[in-house]
């Protein structure tokens, strides 16, 4: 019993660093853009372009890390982590707190935004890769990588409520705005330093030699990068999941881009910002354990689908909200929220699983971060869309920022569903089997 409560310890020292990492991803994507644009003053479709072509760099970075990273053990991995925190802290804090001497400067203050995106997301990837291949290797049994996936992802809903409400309160303030997010971003730094401490000091060790211990380093030494994309794409299962993973990531970013915006103008309930955002990951952090219930007695596939399905059912219903209607968009957040724990948990574990025995662990979450990352990218379009239908931040009665936000993302979430119904139903067995079905 002592050594099972031990273990329980160590994979909740294991999930703490998705509090920051959470905090410095959507939220950053839900809060920057408005707070840009509307307190700082740059242009709406000039900021989406800034997201888009930042994420779209971005994503090219991923796979060269993954398979950087598969190189590193020991002191090297150690490093990596530390250097990675230290920039990510740093450019965090400078994202939130551009140079005065540049604010009044739309070209000087867009080059700013791009920049800091830049460093954000470069040691973002630099952490989160690491982790998630970490998370991979601690077990080969399903129950681990399950244990593992639900620390990782309570902690981030913790992080992402933190980073959705906290800038929003400061936000809605006055006077004192640099100074809370200075103290906001000094906070992250704090979060983000104990977290590599529990995760080096006291999370399960990296499991260097997943397969054949003696193959490992030499594989992972030699194979070049043309050899590790011939061995993702010879990965049947893997490709056929990329699609329908894809698709589901924009149906989830593009509402997370342009909430604050639906929110403040199409509702005209600023003030309520932070409770609604706050409502929305509260219930996801609720819908978390019922779909780790649901994938363990229907399979992890099918408990995803069920998922996919909640929140087009959902969020469908945004389109006819009006301004005013606070209370029902609270429920269609408790909803909304519930479907997004089935995001956040069940595709790691579904590629966790296809993956299991191979040597290129990282190389794999490289190229799935890439895709949650040109996700992003592509909902970044969706501003500059909006400015091209005439809707600017502060104006109230566009009828197009709603159909933007609302029936946009159930296109996308409708087109997952369909073509993760292709997928056989034999990858969904039930996670209580010892171990994980692959996908065909």
């Amino acid at each position: 019993m002592a050594s099972a409560a031990a273990q329980r310890w160590r994979y909740v020292a294991y999930g703490l660093l998705g509090m920051p990492l959470a905090m410095a991803a959507l939220p950053v994507y839900l809060q920057v853009p408005t707070y840009y644009t509307t307190h700082l003053g740059l242009a709406i479709g000039s900021t989406g372009w800034v997201l888009f072509l930042t994420r779209l760099v971005d994503t090219v970075q991923d796979p060269w890390l993954g398979r950087c990273i598969d190189r590193l053990s020991g002191v090297r991995l150690q490093l990596w982590m530390i250097a990675g925190a230290l920039l990510l802290g740093l450019s965090f804090c400078g994202l939130w707190l551009p140079p005065v001497w540049w604010r009044g400067n739309s070209t000087g203050l867009l080059g700013w935004l791009g920049l800091m995106l830049l460093l954000v997301y470069l040691a973002h990837s630099m952490l989160n890769i690491a982790y998630l291949s970490w998370g991979a290797r601690l077990s080969g049994q399903t129950q681990g990588l399950l244990g593992a996936s639900a620390s990782r992802e309570a902690a981030g809903l913790v992080g992402a409520i933190v980073a959705s409400v906290t800038p929003s309160v400061i936000m809605a303030g006055a006077a004192t705005v640099e100074w809370q997010l200075t103290v906001y971003a000094g906070g992250f730094a704090i979060v983000l330093g104990l977290a590599v401490v529990a995760l080096l000091g006291f999370a399960p060790p990296w499991n260097r030699a997943v397969a054949d211990p003696l193959q490992t380093s030499e594989l992972a030494q030699q194979a070049g990068w043309a050899e590790s994309m011939a061995a993702l794409s010879a990965n049947h299962a893997f490709r056929r999941l990329l699609l329908p993973y894809f698709l589901n990531a924009i149906s989830v970013a593009i509402p997370a881009t342009l909430a604050l915006f639906f929110i403040n103008d199409h509702l005209q309930a600023a003030a309520q910002s932070g409770v609604l955002l706050a409502v929305y990951f509260l219930s996801t952090a609720i819908g978390l354990p019922c779909w780790v219930i649901a994938a363990r007695r229907l399979g992890v596939l099918r408990a995803w689908r069920l998922g996919m399905l909640l929140a087009i059912l959902a969020f469908s219903g945004t389109i006819f909200l009006q301004a005013g209607d606070v209370l029902l968009y609270g429920v269609i957040c408790v909803a909304a929220g519930l479907a997004l724990g089935a995001d956040l948990a069940l595709p790691p574990v579904l590629l966790a699983g296809i993956i299991e025995g191979d040597t290129r662990t990282a190389a794999y979450y490289g190229v799935w971060t890439l895709l949650a990352k040109l996700a992003l990218a592509v909902s970044g379009l969706a501003l500059p869309l909006l400015a091209l239908l005439g809707y600017q931040p502060g104006m109230t009665g566009n009828s197009a920022l709603a159909w933007v936000y609302a029936v946009l993302p159930c296109g996308f979430k409708l087109l997952a569903l369909l073509l993760s119904a292709s997928l056989r139903e034999t990858q969904s067995a039930p996670l209580a089997d010892s171990q994980p079905q692959s996908l065909p």
